[in-house]
């Protein structure tokens, strides 16, 4: 199109410039270097019977030409041509007109280069003194038997050709460098007139040398050295505008990058945490020195007192000074009424649900069937964007916004092929060999046909409304094998790569090096490409239409054709890596249905251990070696399995209640919200369960709905606790606007809070059964069943258990672990590792990075991957960024001022111009491109210079039109004037004739609305340097939105918004840190709170709050070690943790605040006050905690270890596993000795304080259990 144009604009201009129209007086060639005598003149022929008129040798003296002629001359190149002889005649300068206009509609926007290039071909041409500068070295023969000049040289000052470069250099043309076109995209100016010299087709007719004018050869010449004039000339009628000429651009302000803090190589908070750190172990081993110190010599001075005193003992005196079993003295005295009333209320509700179990059973499983029918609307929502953007947001908003007025963005099928298949890493992919093979593969993809008959030509992007987008290297040579010779092939592909403009393919658009090859950029030379890249454009339609369905048919066909061509490539060495637009949903899908599989057999493992550990609460080794009969009737296989299927019921009435309220299932739903509940649920159901047999134990002679009622009211307010919590910190997610946040919260708050509920009321109504089984010595399993072997004492819950019974993990830590973890050194210890692993976490946290590595979302084995790190390698353009207008009246002329770049009276900080200016600044704005101005385009196709463009009945547009066209605005179009002639530009087809017409360029490029004589929606369009990584994309999209911030800023009334395909998707990270502050921030004020009210204490509400920011904190600081990024994913999985650890450390601080009577008289002499309390929370739920949650956890969380996924092994297996870790280290090990160090006063556990009776029955428990070692273990 514009390109092809240019190329026959500069045949014809060289040619022009390069013939006089006087016949050859002499024959020779230029012996005479005067002033006033010429070098060539007139045209003597052509050397061939298709070529070009050439120019006669001709040294003859200058003349005065006639007043037509000179008429003519000062018209088209200037005043200062009005007298004087010259060395041409009238039809050199009939040609000369008719080029230079063509040159003049690339290069008007810019008078200075614009003058600067009609006055080097004026002067050339015209000059009285051409001998001066100007010798001719070769000379042919014409078909006329005329001589015609073949070669000459021309001398151009340093000073002359680098101002003159200089001035065209930055112009633009369209979206391209006018240097591409004029200059063959010249990087200096001996390039730039070496490009224009050079005998090529469709250029110089013949060959043009610039020498350097110091040669000694040319002594008696006089190199042209006419005065360039300069882009930002003093004189303002040469000056250019911003977008042409950087130095007249204003400055932008600086970027003040958000500048991270460093001390050194540490990020300032990494630095800070780990000098407090510091100076808090100084002063701990000073403090923990004085201590030893002081502690020596108050030894020593009570040992002399000691001698100088009568030692021995009164009588009268006690000898024992230890009082038996002290930390009963330190017992809580007071009750708590809010728990004392939950106390109560789970209490009789439990008594209530074991009296009617049949009852309680059928209303839940009613309730959860009800509940369960909004399974009907059941919704599976898998479309990333309606996932991960809130459909409030920007990104959100501007995307629909930009579908329904430009349409979606191109359908993109793109494959790379490489030759690294040996050993010695990459190596050239190009052969001529190995070229005739592609031509035939991509001949093959344009004659593809689907199994319906949609063939590529049907689906494809015709900019020119004909010929297909593909970007490949053999558009350079039209698409034909036949086009390359084997000798010269390199060079024809250098000379293309070179000069895109020389090469066009048939949709008529450059094709650009880095577009198509790749790994060229070490040596230089594209000959050593590592990689050829082809991509199919094909047009886009919205979901669910028919187009897209035809396109996805052919994108199919493809995928299976070069699924083929991959054994080819291999065949030779070489390596075929593709994607197409249907490939990435697809093998997502494939990834999803690995990881059911997974996520399933992570569940089953789960299911079976909780039912196999409920049963051993009851069932020791001992006891089955001297009764095996008591296994079938102990076990609880069946109890426990109800209660998984009490988990499976909550999640499916969560299911079916927000389905039904029109909540769609994310899959991070599917596999989490099962975990989540069944991490919670479990937990409670041992509690529950261990809590009942010590009930069983100590009150074997009550009814058993009277010890479910006493098991349920001392679990139930933990229950409560952990479950409001962890119900209004997951439901706090739903104030998040990213819905699959924000669906997650939902779901996973009713499903925590619907399990709790039938805990305490279905799952006892089935414990209350199953114990009437066991009392009946019936069998596990078949309760039809008598087993009339087993012990009765068994039976009925009250046998007696010896010490050597009791459960080995309980008893370890009676006995062993909490005791030797309550000693003073042991927990200084503690509190200086685990602030040490928090300071740690604190540290890393600025290393944790952003984003989500689509590769990583894939099957490990996926086709894709090769692509996606091809990709990364070899591909060196970045996607496209449209900054787009809209509520904008365009039809104005101070909005058309702030759109436009090329004309005089654009605004300084206009849209184009800033867009220029950010340009010129990758490192920051990531904008590598020239903006496409429609706006500049529309109006320089209006230019009259463009004869074929703007045509009206016959007539050129604006010809003679008064004000004329000119470049300050000044009587441009406004209005239904403006529109009408868009409506012209848009439909006008851009080709040769007419670079500058719209259709092809800008066909979708603006929405025009001619009812109200507006345009609602237009883009500019330009192009983000190569993004390689997360954070590049993160960034990319951040300078965008503060680029369109700053045209906004400065263009009052004008709303301009960027977008670009990916945009859509990384929106989230620039609020997902606050977010995840927040978020995580509110639920943990609120734990602080619900804790606090709940526990009636605010110092333990505080440190159990600290403990889960301590799990939090280094499970963050886990995430940097590991290589998990923080995105949406990993945040819905930080929710996670906070509830998790809740659960974790809740079950553990109530028992601490309200401990049971009989497990702390164990105590003996050993611990006092909050360590005798920490002590009894320790024995008695620490077991529950670490069976019922931890260890299911982390055999659900092994198997995840065996997934194929990328995504599901980093998000899920190492974030779950730092979590199980974590919270059960903090809540075992560190969350017991904060509580002893700094957790509140202690209330009367209502269940443990019952009057005498209790007394009795507690006495009666402590008399079941020996004695042994509970008196030698010291403190």
């Amino acid at each position: 199109m514009a390109v092809a144009k240019m190329r026959q604009l500069l045949s014809f201009l060289l040619l022009a410039l390069l013939v006089t129209a006087a016949a050859a007086e002499d024959d020779g060639w230029t012996t005479k270097h005067e002033k006033g005598r010429c070098a060539i003149k007139g045209q003597c022929g052509k050397q061939s019977f298709f070529g070009s008129e050439l120019p006669c040798p001709n040294n003859s003296l200058a003349e005065e030409p006639e007043a037509e002629m000179r008429e003519r001359l000062v018209t088209i190149c200037g005043e200062k041509w009005s007298e004087g002889p010259v060395c041409c005649q009238n039809d050199q300068l009939e040609a000369l007109t008719s080029n230079l206009k063509r040159a003049e509609s690339i290069i008007a926007s810019c008078p200075a280069c614009k003058d600067n290039f009609f006055n080097l071909f004026c002067t050339f041409t015209c000059s009285p003194d051409q001998s001066l500068f100007v010798n001719v070295t070769d000379t042919g023969t014409s078909t006329s038997k005329k001589r015609i000049v073949t070669e000459l040289d021309v001398l151009v000052s340093d000073n002359y050709g680098a101002g003159f470069y200089e001035s065209c250099k930055d112009v633009k043309f369209s979206t391209s460098h006018a240097m591409d076109f004029i200059g063959g995209g010249a990087k200096n100016y001996t390039k730039f007139l070496k490009f224009l010299g050079d005998k090529k087709f469709l250029g110089s007719p013949f060959q043009i040398n610039f020498p350097r004018s110091d040669d000694a050869e040319y002594e008696g010449m006089e190199a042209m050295d006419n005065v360039p004039k300069q882009c930002n000339d003093t004189d303002t009628s040469y000056r250019c505008s911003c977008v042409d000429c950087p130095a007249v651009c204003p400055d932008l302000p600086e970027i003040t990058e958000t500048n991270k803090c460093y001390v050194g190589a540490l990020p300032c908070l990494s630095f800070a945490v780990i000098l407090i750190y510091s100076i808090f172990i100084l002063l701990l081993v000073g403090a923990v020195s004085g201590h030893v110190a002081y502690q020596k010599h108050h030894e020593r001075k009570s040992e002399r007192l000691r001698l100088l005193q009568d030692a021995a003992p009164s009588d009268d005196e006690d000898e024992g000074d230890v009082v038996h079993n002290a930390g009963m003295m330190d017992r809580p005295q007071k009750n708590y009424y809010l728990n004392t009333l939950f106390d109560s209320a789970f209490s009789r509700l439990g008594s209530a649900s074991a009296r009617f179990p049949a009852i309680t059973i059928c209303v839940s499983i009613v309730v959860v069937g009800i509940l369960s029918l909004g399974w009907i609307k059941f919704a599976v929502e898998t479309d990333p964007v309606r996932l991960w953007v809130s459909p409030t947001s920007a990104a959100a908003d501007e995307k629909a916004f930009f579908d329904s007025n430009f349409g979606p963005f191109f359908r993109a099928e793109q494959a790379f092929l490489v030759n690294d298949t040996n050993s010695g890493g990459p190596g050239p992919v190009l052969s001529y060999d190995t070229l005739g093979w592609w031509f035939d593969v991509e001949n093959r993809v344009q004659r593809l046909m689907s199994t319906d008959g949609v063939t590529f030509d049907d689906v494809c992007f015709k900019p020119t409304g004909t010929a297909c987008v593909v970007q490949s290297l053999t558009g350079y040579f039209g698409g034909s094998f036949g086009g390359l010779s084997p000798k010269t092939w390199q060079e024809d592909l250098r000379a293309c790569t070179d000069s895109p403009v020389d090469c066009l393919p048939d949709f008529m658009q450059p094709l650009q090096k880095q577009m198509i090859l790749g790994g060229w950029e070490e040596t230089g030379d594209v000959i050593d490409s590592k990689a050829l890249i082809v991509t199919w454009v094909v047009n886009n339609h919205a979901e669910g239409t028919e187009e897209v369905e035809r396109a996805a048919q052919w994108e199919a066909s493809l995928k299976s054709t070069l699924q083929a061509v991959q054994g080819e490539a291999r065949d030779r060495g070489l390596r075929l890596s593709f994607s197409t637009e249907i490939s990435l949903e697809q093998e997502l899908n494939k990834s999803t249905n690995t990881d059911a599989k997974i996520v399933v057999i992570s569940y089953i493992i789960m299911f079976i251990y909780a039912s196999l550990a409920l049963g051993s609460t009851t069932l020791t080794a001992r006891s089955i070696l001297q009764n095996p009969a008591n296994a079938l009737v102990q076990s609880k296989f069946t109890l426990g399995v109800i209660g998984i299927v009490i988990v499976l019921m909550s999640v499916s009435a969560s299911v079916g209640l927000f389905s039904a309220a029109g909540i769609p299932v994310t899959l991070i739903i599917a596999e989490v919200i099962p975990f989540l509940v069944l991490a919670v649920g479990v937990d409670n159901i041992f509690l529950i369960v261990h809590e009942f047999e010590r009930v069983n134990t100590s009150h074997p002679d009550e009814a058993i709905e009277d010890r479910v009622a006493k098991a349920l009211g001392r679990m139930g307010p933990s229950i409560l606790l952990s479950a409001s919590t962890e119900t209004i910190a997951f439901a706090l997610g739903a104030a998040v606007g990213m819905p699959a946040v924000k669906n997650f919260a939902v779901y996973a708050a009713g499903a925590v809070f619907i399990n709790a509920v039938l805990q305490v009321t279905m799952f006892i109504a089935v414990l209350a059964l199953n114990q009437r089984r066991v009392e009946a010595s019936r069998a596990d399993c078949f309760p039809c069943i008598r087993i009339r072997k087993a012990d009765g004492a068994n039976a009925n819950g009250g046998q007696l258990f010896a010490s050597e019974d009791e459960g080995g993990l309980q008893s370890f830590l009676r006995k062993t672990y909490a005791p030797a973890l309550l000693r003073r050194p042991v927990k200084v210890a503690v509190v200086v590792i685990f602030l040490g692993l928090f300071t740690a976490g604190l540290a890393l946290i600025p290393r944790v990075s952003l984003g989500l590595d689509q590769r990583i979302a894939l099957p490990s084995d996926s086709y894709l991957i090769p692509y996606f790190n091809d990709l990364d390698a070899y591909f060196d353009t970045g996607p496209p960024v449209y900054f787009v207008t809209r509520k904008s009246n365009i039809t104005e002329r101070r909005h058309q001022q702030q759109l436009c770049g090329r004309f005089s009276t654009c605004n300084t900080f206009s849209l184009a111009n800033i867009l220029e200016q950010e340009r010129k600044r990758p490192n920051i704005s990531y904008i590598a491109e020239p903006a496409a101005s429609w706006i500049d385009d529309y109006f320089g196709w209006l230019n009259p210079v463009l004869e074929n463009c703007c045509v009206e009945d016959g007539k050129v547009c604006f010809d003679n039109r008064d004000p004329p066209w000119n470049i300050t605005l000044y009587g441009m179009p406004e209005g239904e004037e403006f529109i009408n002639y868009l409506e012209k530009w848009i439909e006008s087809p851009t080709g040769e004739e007419c670079p500058l017409a719209g259709k092809a360029q800008y066909g979708n490029a603006l929405v025009i609305d001619p009812k109200h004589k507006t345009i609602p929606a237009s883009h500019f369009r330009s192009s983000h340097s190569p993004l390689r990584s997360q954070s590049d994309f993160i960034d990319a999209y951040a300078s965008a939105r503060r680029i369109a911030g700053s045209i906004n800023d400065h263009n009052p009334g004008l709303e301009v918004f960027p977008y670009s395909k990916f945009y859509v998707f990384f929106d989230q990270y620039a609020s997902i840190v606050r977010l995840t502050a927040t978020l995580l921030g509110s639920a943990l004020a609120l734990i602080l709170i619900i804790s606090s009210i709940l526990l009636g204490s605010i110092w333990t509400g505080a440190v159990v709050t600290a403990t889960v920011i301590m799990i939090v904190v280094d499970i963050i600081g886990a995430m940097a070690v590991v290589g998990v990024s923080l995105n949406a994913l990993s945040l819905v999985n930080l929710v996670i943790c906070v509830g998790i650890g809740v659960e974790f450390c809740a079950h553990i601080a109530r028992a601490f605040m309200f401990p049971s009577r009989n497990v702390m008289e164990r105590g003996k002499n050993k611990f006092r006050g909050r360590d005798a309390r920490a002590w009894t929370a320790l024995v008695n739920v620490g077991g529950s905690v670490f069976s019922g949650i931890t260890i299911t956890k982390l055999l659900g969380v092994f198997v995840l270890a065996f997934t194929r996924s990328k995504i599901f092994e980093i998000y899920y297996f190492r974030i779950w596993l730092a979590l199980v870790i974590f919270a059960s280290t903090h809540a075992l090990i560190f969350l017991p000795v904060a509580l002893s160090l700094l957790g509140g006063d202690g209330y009367i556990d209502p269940e443990s304080d019952g009057g005498l009776e209790e007394d009795l029955a507690s006495r009666r428990y402590r008399g079941m259990l020996a004695d042994d070692d509970d008196d030698s273990d010291g403190y």
